[in-house]
């Protein structure tokens, strides 16, 4: 909602006059100070509309999670670190119903900017592994659904796995 910098500035007012509270004697208005600046560093590092459209996703709501991301101007500028990665991911996943040639260069293109754990890089391989299939391309589908299998360590894609590999071997 707010700006990456501006989330910077609020951080750091909010930590620097906790500081002077602190050393004023007012400690319990420097540690409410320190956690409100504690809370523009989290959300600096991970953005809310990325996480309210994660939300949205689990509920199966694509238009609402579209919604949440759509309200973030200039993606590539404003978020930082692997946050456009999964902005990518996100935008991938609801493409995925209508486009699967945009899906295709989404889920490629969240791969390429870095996906943070092992198991949303699973998702993303074996989502574009799906994406092969349809297109009628079984060797490069293969090959994803084995890295992904690599990716998955908890074994909670096993079941997807296991019918995405049955309907491999229909093709």
């Amino acid at each position: 909602m707010f700006p990456k910098y501006i989330k910077l500035i609020l951080a750091l007012g909010g930590l620097s006059y906790s500081a002077y509270q602190f050393v004023e004697g007012f400690i319990g208005n420097g540690i409410a100070l320190a956690l409100l600046g504690g809370i523009f560093i989290l959300l600096y590092y991970k953005n809310e509309l990325i996480f309210l459209a994660f939300l949205r996703l689990r509920k199966e709501d694509l238009n609402g999670a579209q919604k949440w991301l759509s309200k973030i101007k200039y993606p590539k500028s404003s978020l930082v670190g692997k946050q456009y990665g999964y902005f990518l991911f996100l935008q991938g996943l609801i493409e995925s119903q209508n486009n699967l040639n945009k899906a295709e260069k989404l889920f490629r293109s969240a791969l390429e900017k870095g996906l943070r754990y092992k198991h949303d890089r699973a998702m993303a391989k074996l989502n574009l592994a799906g994406i092969y299939m349809q297109k009628r391309r079984k060797r490069e589908a293969s090959k994803l659904l084995t890295e992904a299998k690599k990716l998955d360590k908890h074994g909670m894609l096993t079941q997807q796995l296991k019918l995405m590999r049955q309907n491999l071997k229909k093709f």
